[in-house]
């Protein structure tokens, strides 16, 4: 699995090829100039003869040599941080934007099905990490191996017997290196979706405070959070163990490297095949030789944990986006407000069966209450409006056209809503209000607000209409949540509304200024209105009462009492004595 989210990666890689290839110059640079040292070293070993028989002048030319690699390796070894850098934030840069790209392209179910601190999690924190196994990679791997090379052409210049001790020892390391990459992928990715599982835990606690404290709820709260961080702990010791035991075995190996070119050495000078300037430059060659071992290792333990967060991401961006719109979608402008749904199926599972068969039909500026019992399908059907589900048979047809047949954007923006939820963004009151329509003048901003009966608190906020908040509201209480959605749709007066329970935070007195205004708002304009409140619904012109996602009732309010059925019972339990 880790080789395919590699190839993954590396199409990521592809468009920084160029500063790739300047990374790869500069290590190759650092390296045949770090390599270059000891092959100095050894030669001004050399001119060290005997007591009394040293050539200074020749040393110090040496050593002025010495310097200047020193100095040139440095610059070339902060030029490819450079490019590492480079290349490793633009990588991430660019997996973010795809991944934040993908989010607002996948369908409601996935946001429905999929805890936000989860998604959060794979956007940020994996991407992080990601991040952090991918720099160590181009910051280690390719000087490791350039090292590597470099450093086996140089020993073969001086003694290829020598030589073929360190490559025979060698392949040891690379073998308990593999053994160990391979164990700890699976233990970092379960690690990886551990902590996203944690923080999609945070991220609803912290979010539903309130709820938990009035419900009583912390220790219920707290030893869930203690399960899943004794699990993270668990999985988590295990991959960082197994991922540490890479360093100390590979320096194992190591030191029987530099011991056999010790020894194989040693012999060598004795016999007078090597001199003892050249010994100690092969000394320095095999630590040189064996120190990219260690480091390799210990990328390829942490490229494991960033692979296994790629694979996350991956995951996310390879979900399957919502159905994509028709080439040749039709703009829908000036709707007539007419809105038919012939034999409509829908269900969220597919082993659990919610609207079948459901047939309406509104003519242009008919108010449609929808009313029934919780869960009998009431908000799915506003769903289906909107498009944000889309049928599974059947059609829905806006001015005698497909939903599916038109642009998203020309249907939504047709439809004016308010929901029971409320829906902030972080900005001022005034960027709030003219979120669906964005060059609405002062004038028209605060008739909207006149007219949904919040212009009186935004005139008590501090700074008024342009006072800050935050996506929860901040201080704002619910009501006056709601009041802006109200505001925001009343700024817009799109052809055709949709109401979903768009009272039922506000207060009794609020609420009926709120109704007239509505009243006025929806003359000749096509409504789709969901209320549990039948005292809001009474003036429909259609009520439709909904069981199980069947409409078994339909009338208008008079009708549907006299009849005495299911509408009857549900009005007169709410109003009876």
């Amino acid at each position: 699995m880790n080789v395919v989210v590699m190839k993954k990666v590396l199409s990521y890689i592809k468009r920084y090829r160029l500063v790739v290839a300047l990374s790869l110059a500069f290590a190759a640079g650092s390296v045949a100039l770090t390599l270059y040292v000891p092959i100095l070293t050894g030669r001004a070993v050399d001119l060290i003869v005997a007591p009394g028989d040293v050539d200074f002048p020749g040393i110090l030319a040496v050593l002025t040599r010495i310097g200047i690699a020193v100095l040139l390796t440095a610059l070339m070894q902060w030029l490819m941080g450079v490019c590492n850098n480079r290349i490793t934030y633009g990588v991430v840069r660019d997996i973010r934007a795809r991944a934040f790209e993908k989010i607002e392209m996948l369908p409601l179910k996935y946001v429905d099905g999929h805890s936000t601190g989860d998604i959060v999690s794979r956007v940020i924190a994996d991407v992080d990490q990601f991040a952090d196994g991918l720099l160590m990679g181009f910051t280690q791997l390719f000087t490791g191996v350039i090292t590597i090379l470099g450093t086996l052409l140089f020993m073969l210049s001086l003694n290829v017997t020598i030589t073929l001790v360190v490559v025979v020892i060698t392949p040891v390391s690379l073998f308990v290196a593999r053994y160990i990459a391979t164990k700890t992928f699976s233990m970092f990715k379960l690690q990886s979706e551990t902590r996203g599982e944690q923080t999609a835990l945070i991220d609803e606690m912290v979010g539903n405070g309130r709820v938990v404290k009035a419900y009583s709820r912390e220790a219920d709260i707290q030893s869930r959070f203690d399960e899943i961080n004794r699990r993270l702990s668990v999985c988590s010791l295990k991959a960082i163990f197994y991922s540490s035991l890479t360093n100390p075995a590979t320096r194992f190996v190591n030191s029987l490297v530099y011991a056999g070119v010790g020894v194989f050495g040693a012999v060598a000078a004795v016999h007078g095949r090597i001199s003892v300037g050249q010994l100690s430059s092969f000394l320095s060659y095999a630590n040189q030789y064996t120190k990219p071992f260690n480091e390799i290792s210990g990328v390829v333990t942490e490229l494991q944990n960033a692979l296994a967060c790629a694979a996350r991401v991956f995951e996310l961006i390879e979900e399957e986006p919502q159905i994509p719109e028709k080439e040749n979608a039709v703009v829908l402008k000036n709707p007539d407000g007419s809105v038919a749904l012939q034999d409509v199926s829908f269900s969220y599972v597919p082993d659990k069966k919610l609207i079948e068969k459901f047939n309406l039909s509104v003519k242009p500026g008919q108010r449609v209450a929808i009313v029934g019992p919780t869960g009998c399908g009431k908000t799915t059907v506003i769903n289906l409006l909107m498009r944000f589900y889309d049928v599974n048979e059947g059609a829905i047809r806006v001015a005698g056209i497909d939903i599916r047949d038109m642009t998203r954007r020309s249907l939504r923006t047709n439809y004016g809503m308010v929901l029971q939820e409320t829906w902030l963004k972080t900005g001022t009151i005034r960027d709030n209000i003219t979120m669906g329509k964005p060059d609405a003048t002062e004038e028209e901003i605060i008739a909207a607000a006149k007219a949904s009966h919040a212009h009186s608190f935004i005139k008590r906020l501090p700074n008024g209409y342009d006072t800050v908040i935050t996506e929860d509201g901040g201080s704002l209480s619910v009501g006056q949540k709601q009041l802006l959605c109200i505001t925001r749709v009343m700024l817009c007066l799109p052809p055709m509304l949709i109401l979903d329970e768009a009272t039922s935070s506000i207060d009794t007195r609020t609420e009926i200024k709120i109704q007239e205004a509505f009243a006025r708002m929806m003359k000749g304009r096509t409504s789709f209105i969901v209320a549990h409140r039948l005292s809001t619904i009474q003036e429909a012109d259609i009520i439709l009462v909904m069981k199980d996602g069947n409409i078994i009732e339909q009338g208008n309010h008079e009708s549907l009492l006299s009849a005495g059925g299911f509408y009857a019972n549900l009005y007169n339990s709410q109003f009876a004595r």
